[in-house]
């Protein structure tokens, strides 16, 4: 485990009942960046929330934060004390009105930063006095971040954050995950199926299908190595096979010979020479179209 790391797995897999929710997953984030886990859902994103925090342990392979064994017991304590995590369910207790929400929180973290929590009770306009159950999903989940946030760690592991929230209510809990982050020493794991938010905010990411990472890297490196090949024919395309480097997913349409390149674009429109085509346009392409060519078929 280098320090460049705060999660690592490695071949990581795990099993229900014969069902492989994770089929050997091999991911790295960055010590300090806002990590993006991109996959439709049921791809294995929560099951790897699950066992990177010791909810799960692994069938084989290995998963690490902070060094650390994520399936060993007293390993898993001390990754949890150091990890503000906040659920798709947003798990609070209805009972209690915010602020005996906030106050039983912050008794348990001794690094409790009560400076915080007045910025966001103030930013995100939280009614201290109102009952957990009166609440909107919406102020819930602003309510989870502000519990997650202030209690002094250095890993935020978000599972689905913004899911069922309007565009107002999402763009204000993206943008105060990019402040944080900005301001404090923290690392972000955020999960999500909304490829427009992954690329909104995060710098690292990894797009993951049926249990295993089929693209990981820098958001900005992805961008500028990934291309759409376009080779336009006479007549109906043919069908072709290239071996050059980085060449993925060929679509043939009519006329039109399509492929993703991941890197090597010249390489691929160097060997489709010999197929003649009238005309080769090279494009670079977006997330969504990353996403798309590279997450096929059904779970």
């Amino acid at each position: 485990m280098s320090d460049r790391f705060v999660i690592e797995t490695s071949d990581l897999r795990k099993q229900y009942d014969g069902v492989e929710a994770l089929r050997g997953l091999t991911v790295q984030v960055p010590t300090g960046s806002i990590y993006g886990f991109l996959g439709r859902n049921g791809a294995g994103k929560t099951t790897t929330i699950k066992v990177l925090l010791g909810m799960a342990h692994p069938t084989s392979g290995s998963a690490r934060v902070f060094g650390t064994p994520a399936d060993e017991p007293a390993a898993s304590v001390d990754i949890r004390r150091r990890v503000g995590f906040v659920s798709d369910e947003k798990d609070l207790f209805d009972y209690m009105t915010v602020a005996e929400m906030i106050r039983f929180t912050a008794a348990f973290f001794p690094r409790w930063r009560a400076d915080l929590e007045q910025r966001y009770l103030r930013s995100f306009e939280l009614p201290t006095d109102r009952k957990v159950k009166a609440l909107s999903r919406g102020t819930r989940t602003k309510l989870a971040l502000l519990l997650a946030l202030c209690r002094g760690a250095e890993l935020l592991i978000l599972d689905e954050p913004t899911s069922g929230l309007d565009p107002a209510m999402t763009e204000e809990v993206l943008q105060a995950l990019v402040a944080h982050v900005a301001s404090e020493e923290m690392t972000v794991f955020f999960s999500s199926h909304q490829i427009s938010e992954v690329d909104q905010i995060a710098d690292q990411v990894a797009i993951i299908d049926r249990g295993r990472a089929v693209v990981t890297g820098a958001l900005d490196d992805l961008r500028e190595s990934y291309r759409r090949i376009q080779f336009v024919f006479e007549h109906d395309a043919p069908e072709a096979t290239f071996r050059a480097a980085g060449a993925g997913r060929v679509r043939r349409k009519g006329r039109v010979l399509t492929v993703l390149a991941s890197r090597g674009a010249e390489g691929i429109v160097e060997e489709a020479q010999a197929l003649n085509p009238v005309s080769v346009d090279v494009a670079p392409v977006t997330l969504k179209e990353i996403f798309l060519e590279t997450v096929v078929g059904e779970d």
